[in-house]
């Protein structure tokens, strides 16, 4: 099948879109392209959790139809159109341990647009199931990456899926892109490009340790993050370090200092874990001082980042395949992963007579 997976990461980067031919065992990216959201989507979303019940159902509707026109202009000049779109959606709110997890950009305005069959709320069945709805990417990794010992995606948080005793699991190690990218903002950047300003920067042994610190990184998985978590137990151990006007060189500091907390979270689990060969994509890929940093701490690791189809587009990939799994009536979400009962077929499918 040809299936456009559609994803929008928590680090708001914009609307990733790949156009993929898809089998169980095999995949082309035909065509991707990322789309940048609008200042105005940036500041709507990221102040989303605040907002009223009204303005939450009416972005979730709005966004939903934002993603169909987009998708519309994406498909304009191509020659082949998908037999579905496969969308993540944007997480808003995700707490597995009150049993939700929500994404916005509806399912339904997405088929309205188009008018194609659209494959939607990937994470909803396996929380209900008792499990973490996160990571899902694991399957892909199993069926189209499994040549690798692990799998890092370096997005706006960490996460990591591998071989343990002959089962898939996977779970988020730390925030990645979510942190750096917010440092970068008194810098006058939307990130740190090659993260040169952390490279600039020294790192400071007290912010490490508190963050090292934090009871998330004593849990034993499967486990997962979500922004709350990042606002309300990670970022206020950083503001407090960076203080309320911080200089130039304290913020390269501070880059600094969670760049390598990022690092030496990734290595504790690549160590642990006796990885010999770890493939690594999103964002953070091309951030050379993070990947510099893991070549570092991971000391018996081979680290691969392959081209830029790959590294910029494997979350959109595999989401596409989640749909072609669930328009087959095959299982896309495993427990071993998630931590719920049973393995499951996650998704709603909305679609045009």
């Amino acid at each position: 099948m040809t299936i456009l997976g559609l994803m929008s990461g928590t680090s708001l980067d914009g609307i990733d879109l790949a156009l993929c031919d898809i089998a169980e065992n095999g995949y082309s990216i035909l065509v991707a392209e990322t789309v940048a959201y609008a200042p105005e989507w940036r500041r709507r979303l990221a102040s989303l959790e605040e907002a009223s019940a009204l303005d939450y159902a009416r972005t979730d509707v709005e966004l939903g139809h934002l993603f169909g026109q987009t998708v519309n202009m994406f498909l304009a000049d191509k020659r082949v159109r998908p037999d579905a779109i496969a969308s993540h959606g944007h997480t808003i709110f995700h707490r597995p341990e009150m049993g939700l997890t929500t994404q916005i950009g509806n399912g339904d305005a997405i088929a309205a647009e188009t008018g194609l069959p659209v494959v939607y709320g990937f994470r909803t069945l396996d929380v209900a199931l008792g499990g973490q709805g996160a990571p899902l990417v694991p399957i892909g990794d199993e069926l189209l990456f499994g040549q690798y010992d692990a799998c890092l995606n370096l997005g706006g948080i960490a996460n990591i899926s591998f071989r343990q005793e002959g089962r898939r699991v996977a779970f988020d190690i730390c925030p990645c892109n979510m942190a750096l990218n917010r440092l970068a903002t008194p810098l006058g950047l939307p990130y740190d490009p090659s993260g040169q300003n952390a490279r600039a920067g020294e790192a400071h042994t007290c912010l490490l340790h508190d963050l090292d610190a934090l009871p998330y990184y004593a849990l034993p998985g499967p486990k997962s993050l979500g922004k709350e978590w990042f606002v309300g137990e990670f970022w206020p151990v950083v503001a407090q370090f960076l203080g309320r006007t911080p200089s130039m060189s304290h913020v390269r500091d501070t880059l600094a200092t969670v760049t390598t907390h990022i690092a030496l979270q990734i290595a504790r689990v690549v160590e642990a874990q006796k990885v010999g060969s770890l493939l690594v994509t999103g964002g953070g890929a091309w951030n050379s001082y993070l990947v510099e940093l893991l070549g570092e701490y991971c000391h018996d690791t081979g680290i691969t980042v392959p081209d830029a189809l790959i590294v910029n587009y494997k979350e959109a990939l595999v989401f596409a395949l989640l749909g072609y799994l669930r328009l087959g009536g095959k299982v896309n979400t495993l427990a071993s992963v998630t931590g719920a009962r049973c393995d499951s077929i996650g998704g709603s499918i909305s679609g045009l007579l």
